[in-house]
C-alpha cells in the first residue's frame, strides 16, 4: 500500500492547493511508502498559512520538520543540517542574522520556529557584511551574514572592513554543486578563493558531517587571540545540500563571546615593562581598539591615574577613555586632534596596549618618531615588535596583564614627572585656544566643528556612535568628545558607506542604548536603500548627515591635477545633487529633521534623541572647509 501526498504549492502569504491548477512539467507528486509514512521521518502540512504567526497555527513537533521547497511543502529529516545549524547558531548567542534571499531558506525557517533569533533582509550583500560587522563591534558576540553563490564575491567584499577591524564576523555562502563545478553552470564562478584575503578562516564543507566541525572551528577562530570574519561554503547554491541532509548531533550548549580566552601575560615581562614604564620621564600611553575587546578601560585608566602618564587612544579606541578625562589627550595619526601628534612626538616612551600600530595611529611611522622607545602589549604575537623591532613586549590579555601591571605599583609610586604633566596640559591649552573660535562659529553654512561640538554635548550618556571613514572620521577623531564613560564608539576601518549598515547591526545588538550615525554625504549615498531596511524593521537609528553636497576630502588631489586651481569641469568629479535626505527619509515614514543654521543644532538633535529612530538629521554645511589632516610637527617650545 502507498500514500499519495497532496501537492501544496506556496504564493506570496499562503499556501494553495495543488489542485487548482494543472500540475506543471516540472513537477511530480510525492509517493511514500507505508512503513516511511508511520516512521514519522517524513510528515507533510497540508495548507498552513506562513505569512502571519499570529494567524499560524499550532504545529506538532512531526509538522515542525516541514518546511517549503520549490512551491510545495515538502518533507525532511526530523534532524537536519538546517535544523543543527539554526539551533546551534541560537545557542551560541545569535540574535540576528543578515543576508540578501535566497540562502539557506530552511534554516531560516527554522530559527523563525525555534528561536528568537531576527533575519534582516537587506538590499545588498555588502550591506548585510556591514551591518553584522556593526552588530558584532556593539554587542562583543559574533555577527552572521549570507549570500547565495552569486552572491559571495559582494559579500567578501563586505568582509575586508571586519578584518581590518578584528571585528568577528561570520559569513555563510552558498557554492557550486559538485556535479556542476566547471561546467558552465548559469552564473557560476569559482568564489571560494576571494574568501582567503579577508578572513582568518575559510573552509568548505564538503559533507554535512563536517557541519559541526568545521561550524565550531569557524566560531572559535573568529573569537580567539585577534577576533576576525570567518567563512563557510555550503555545496548548493543556496546551501541546500547541507540543509537537506541528515544529520543527528547534538546541539553545544556554549554562549560565544569576545574574548573567548584570556591569556596570561609572562610575569618577567611584566615586571620589565613595568621597570621600564617607570624610568621614563615622558611617558604616553596609547589605548587601542583591543582594551574594548578586552573590557579593560578601568583598568588603563587606573594605571595612567596611579603613575600620572598620559593617555592618547586610537581611533578605534577611542571611546576607552572619556574623553573629558584630565590625561586624556585625544587621538593620534592621521585623522587627529593635532596637540596629540604633538605629545606623542615629545614622548620618550610610548606604551601601545591593545593596537596594531598601523599607518592610520602612527601617521605614517612619523608618531612617534624613531628614536622613541616603544612598548607594546597585545594578544596576537605577530602584532609585537612588528613595526618597531626594538620594542620591549609583552604577549598577553590587555585587561589581565593590565591587572598584573597594578599589582605590581607600590602604593606609594611617585607619579610621572610634575613638568611633563605640565607640558601636557599647555599643548593642550593651545590647541583648545586656537581651534575655539571654530566650534563656536555662527557661520552659514555651518562649520563642521561646529555640527561636531553640539554633538558632543547631545549626546545621550549611554550612546553608541557609529562614525563612517573619509571626513567624517577625521571630524570625529579630531572634534568629537565622548565625555561620558558610558558612551560606545565605532569607526570604520577604512571603508566608505559602511556607517549607515553597520548603524543598523549595532542597534540591533543594543535595542535599549541610543545609536547615533555620524557621516557625510559621500558616505550616506553608498547604501542609501537600508533606510528601507531600517523603516521595515523600525530600527531605531539617528543618523546624522554632514551634508555638503560634495566629496570634499577629493578638493587637493583634483586641484593638483587642474594645475593647482580649479577650473574646467573639474566639479563632475566631486560634486552631487543638493539633495534633502529629510525628505527622502520621511518619503520611507523615517522621521526627518534639516538643520540650516547653527543656532538650530541644540534643540533639533535634542528633539531627535528625545523622539528616537529611526531618524535622519541632515545638516547642511560648508562645502569649502576641509578636515585638518594630521602632521608630524613639534608644538611650540
Amino acid at each position: 500500500m502507498a500514500f499519495t501526498l497532496t501537492r501544496v504549492l506556496v504564493g506570496r502569504s499562503r499556501l494553495t492547493s495543488a489542485q487548482s491548477r494543472p500540475r506543471l512539467a516540472h513537477e511530480q507528486d510525492i509517493v511514500l511508502s507505508e512503513k516511511t509514512a508511520r516512521s514519522g521521518r517524513l510528515h507533510v502540512v497540508r495548507g498552513i498559512p506562513l505569512s502571519s504567526p499570529a494567524n499560524r497555527p499550532q504545529m506538532s513537533a512531526e509538522e515542525k520538520g516541514s518546511v517549503r521547497r520549490r512551491g510545495r511543502i515538502v518533507t525532511m529529516p526530523a534532524a537536519t543540517g538546517a535544523t543543527y545549524l539554526a539551533h546551534t547558531l541560537d545557542a551560541y548567542g545569535v540574535t540576528a542574522v543578515f543576508l540578501v534571499p535566497t540562502i539557506l531558506s530552511r534554516t531560516l525557517y527554522e530559527l523563525e520556529q525555534h528561536t528568537t533569533v531576527t533575519r534582516v533582509v537587506t538590499h545588498g550583500e555588502k550591506a548585510a557584511a556591514y551591518m553584522a560587522d556593526g552588530y558584532a563591534r556593539a554587542s562583543g558576540r559574533p555577527g552572521v551574514c549570507m549570500a547565495q553563490t552569486v552572491g559571495a564575491a559582494n559579500l567578501a567584499a563586505g568582509l575586508r572592513d571586519a578584518l581590518l577591524a578584528c571585528s568577528p564576523v561570520v559569513a555563510f555562502t552558498g557554492g557550486p554543486f559538485s556535479w556542476s563545478r566547471h561546467r558552465m553552470q548559469y552564473q557560476e564562478i569559482e568564489d571560494f578563493p576571494l574568501f582567503k584575503q579577508v578572513t582568518k578562516f575559510s573552509a568548505h564543507v564538503e559533507d554535512v558531517t563536517r557541519l559541526p566541525e568545521l561550524l565550531a572551528r569557524a566560531f572559535r577562530a573568529a573569537t580567539v587571540g585577534k577576533p576576525g570574519p570567518v567563512h563557510l561554503e555550503l555545496p548548493g547554491h543556496t546551501g541546500e545540500v547541507i540543509e537537506n541532509a541528515e544529520l543527528d548531533h547534538a546541539v553545544p550548549k556554549e554562549r560565544i563571546e569576545v574574548p573567548r580566552y584570556r591569556v596570561h601575560p609572562d610575569p618577567a615581562a611584566v615586571r620589565e615593562a613595568m621597570n621600564v614604564l617607570t624610568r621614563a620621564s615622558r611617558p604616553v600611553i596609547v589605548s587601542g581598539g583591543g582594551v574594548r575587546a578586552s573590557g579593560a578601560q578601568d583598568e588603563i585608566v587606573a594605571l595612567a591615574e596611579r603613575l600620572g602618564i598620559p593617555i592618547a587612544t586610537s581611533l578605534n579606541g577611542k571611546d576607552t577613555v572619556v574623553g573629558s578625562h584630565p590625561l586624556n589627550v585625544g587621538v593620534p595619526g592621521l585623522y587627529p586632534r593635532a596637540s596629540a601628534n604633538e605629545i606623542v612626538l615629545e614622548a620618550d616612551l610610548v606604551f601601545y596596549v591593545g593596537s596594531q600600530t598601523g599607518s592610520q595611529l602612527t601617521l605614517n611611522w612619523q608618531v612617534p618618531s624613531t628614536s622613541t622607545r616603544v612598548m607594546q602589549l597585545d594578544i596576537e604575537p605577530t602584532e609585537l615588535g612588528r613595526h618597531f623591532i626594538d620594542a620591549t613586549t609583552i604577549l598577553g590579555d590587555a585587561k589581565i596583564t593590565l591587572q598584573c601591571m597594578l599589582d605590581l605599583i607600590e602604593q606609594d609610586a611617585p607619579p610621572s614627572d610634575p613638568a611633563w604633566l605640565n607640558r601636557v596640559d599647555e599643548v593642550r591649552r593651545r590647541w583648545q585656544e586656537r581651534v575655539e573660535p571654530l566650534l563656536a562659529s555662527d557661520d552659514v553654512p555651518i562649520r563642521p566643528e561646529r555640527l561636531t561640538r553640539e554633538l558632543t554635548h547631545a549626546l545621550p550618556d549611554d550612546a553608541i556612535v557609529v562614525v563612517d571613514t573619509g571626513h567624517a572620521g577625521m571630524w570625529a577623531g579630531g572634534y568629537l568628545d565622548l565625555n561620558h564613560a558610558g558612551q560606545g564608539f565605532l569607526r570604520t576601518a577604512g571603508s566608505l558607506g559602511w556607517g549607515l549598515p553597520a548603524s543598523l547591526g549595532a542597534k540591533l545588538a543594543q535595542p535599549d542604548r541610543p545609536v547615533v550615525l555620524f557621516t557625510g554625504d559621500g558616505g550616506f549615498w553608498y547604501h542609501l536603500a537600508e533606510l528601507e531596511t531600517a523603516a521595515r524593521w523600525g530600527i531605531g537609528t539617528v543618523m546624522v548627515v554632514n551634508n555638503n553636497r560634495s566629496l570634499n576630502q577629493e578638493i587637493g588631489p583634483y586641484s593638483a591635477a587642474y594645475g593647482g586651481s580649479l577650473h574646467g569641469r573639474h566639479a563632475e568629479l566631486w560634486h552631487f545633487e543638493d539633495v534633502d535626505f529629510s525628505h527622502v527619509a520621511e518619503s520611507l515614514g523615517i522621521r526627518g529633521y534639516r538643520v540650516v543654521k547653527p543656532s538650530d543644532l541644540a534643540s533639533t538633535l535634542e528633539q531627535a534623541f528625545a523622539e528616537g529612530g529611526p531618524a535622519v538629521v541632515d545638516v547642511a554645511t560648508d562645502m569649502d572647509i576641509l578636515a585638518p589632516k594630521g602632521v608630524a610637527t613639534r608644538a611650540d617650545p
